[in-house]
């Protein structure tokens, strides 16, 4: 049976602990953060094939040099409309003790589960996920229970209460 995204993108366990945990415990000012950001990378490119095998692909994302400014996009499919948004966030300088902050900029001020600058709020059940997991988690974990289904439950609300327009559909010339 054939499942929108919106319905497969809540929290699938499995898949989850599928993704690599990380073992270097470093933050961008430590010495060991090279090493940790291989880790990183080599968590996310599993995390992004996991999905590309269940047919989820929802997220692209790449980093600038140092690892310490993410970017891309993310999408959503609500009622088989495709809804992308930017999403960008800044690796804390505690991380990996603090998870990273994520932005939706074009989203600000449309859904209460938000804060200022377009960052999703993830207090209640995101990081008390993330501060028992310390070290262990990275970006790859961020997106999966952090970013995924924050958008399962937050999109579907904003275009019921008419905060979140569909898509214009391009037309074909």
């Amino acid at each position: 049976i054939f499942q929108p995204v919106s319905e497969k993108m809540s929290i699938d366990k499995a898949l989850v602990q599928k993704i690599p945990l990380l073992t270097v415990s470093a933050g961008p000012r430590d010495p060991e953060w090279i090493k940790r950001l291989e880790q990183e990378y080599a968590s996310l490119i599993k995390y992004v094939q996991l999905n590309k095998e269940q047919d989820h692909d929802w997220f692209r994302v790449e980093s600038n040099k140092d690892g310490t400014r993410w970017f891309g996009k993310c999408w959503y499919i609500h009622n088989y409309e495709k809804y992308e948004f930017t999403v960008q966030f800044d690796i804390p300088v505690a991380y990996p003790t603090t998870a990273p902050e994520i932005e939706l900029p074009e989203l600000e001020g449309k859904t209460a589960k938000m804060y200022r600058g377009g960052k999703i709020c993830l207090t209640d059940h995101f990081y008390p996920l993330w501060a028992r997991n310390a070290s262990r988690f990275g970006v790859a974990h961020a997106l999966a229970l952090g970013l995924g289904p924050w958008l399962a439950a937050e999109v579907p609300y904003m275009i019921a209460n008419g905060r979140l327009a569909p898509p214009e559909k391009k037309e074909n010339k």
